[in-house]
């Protein structure tokens, strides 16, 4: 994809860097030339991922190890950041968990895990990304959300539930801060062909990352509310989410 001159980002700060999707969004923003400053927990996979961006042509990388989880950390760890890179046009969320539905289930430890990564982690990012932006009256947040939370489903409903959160964060956010000059992007991705579904039956047929970094990239550069990608799911989670609960409640979904 070549860069055009208005709409490429040049200044990104990508958190949960080592995620699928997120390094291969990273990848072509590294081929438009773009600054980046990357934050993961595991620091061999994230100097790796830093090295191929320099190799793919990014003018500026830049990492932090850090666990995203706490929250406490935050806002030092992000006003590094964005004086590292000098600024800041674009924040990238890509920060989550699947965790396990059968173990969240039985335990409650478990789900409130799901849903402090999921949901409790990001506000706490947002929250402060979204201050700094309003007082400069630009900026992009970019935030990896899931189609899984337009309905809960029996199969995955607490970490769809944590993700139905966040979508509805982001929307009152985006009704907080556009008139701002701030642009809120919710990304809605279908099952994706990363390490965290490796698992799932069928993964296989899953979205390609590459397919689904390239959508996002667009988005961004349009400074669109909303993104479901691939572009079949908006269509298919409106048939969902408008089944009367009472055959809802039946389906083994």
């Amino acid at each position: 994809m070549s860069p055009t001159p208005n709409s490429t980002p040049k200044k990104i700060l990508v958190l949960g860097a080592t995620s699928g999707i997120a390094e291969a969004t990273c990848r072509i923003w590294a081929s438009q030339g773009a600054s980046l400053f990357l934050v993961g927990r595991n620091a061999e996979k994230l100097a790796a991922v830093a090295q191929d961006l320099k190799t793919r042509g990014a003018t500026y990388v830049e990492t932090a190890v850090a666990d995203l989880d706490d929250t406490e950390k935050h806002p030092e760890l992000l006003a590094h950041a964005i004086n590292s890179l000098t600024g800041m046009d674009v924040a990238y969320l890509a920060h989550g968990i699947l965790g396990d539905q059968a173990e969240a289930e039985r335990d409650f430890n478990t789900a409130a895990q799901i849903l402090h990564t999921n949901f409790v982690a990001p506000v706490s990012l947002l929250t402060w990304l979204a201050n700094y932006c309003v007082q400069r009256q630009l900026g992009t947040l970019a935030v990896i959300s899931s189609v899984a939370g337009d309905r809960g489903r029996k199969s995955n409903y607490v970490y769809g539930s944590s993700k139905a959160g966040l979508s509805a964060f982001l929307g009152g956010l985006r009704n907080r801060i556009d008139r701002e000059g701030v642009t809120v992007l919710s990304i809605k991705p279908g099952p994706t062909r990363t390490a965290m579904t490796a698992g799932m039956p069928k993964s296989e047929k899953f979205a390609d990352p590459n397919a689904v970094a390239e959508s996002i990239v667009k988005a961004i550069a349009a400074k669109k509310d909303s993104l479901y990608v691939p572009f079949q799911w908006q269509p298919i989670m409106f048939i969902i989410r408008n089944i009367p609960e009472r055959v809802f409640k039946k389906l083994n979904l």
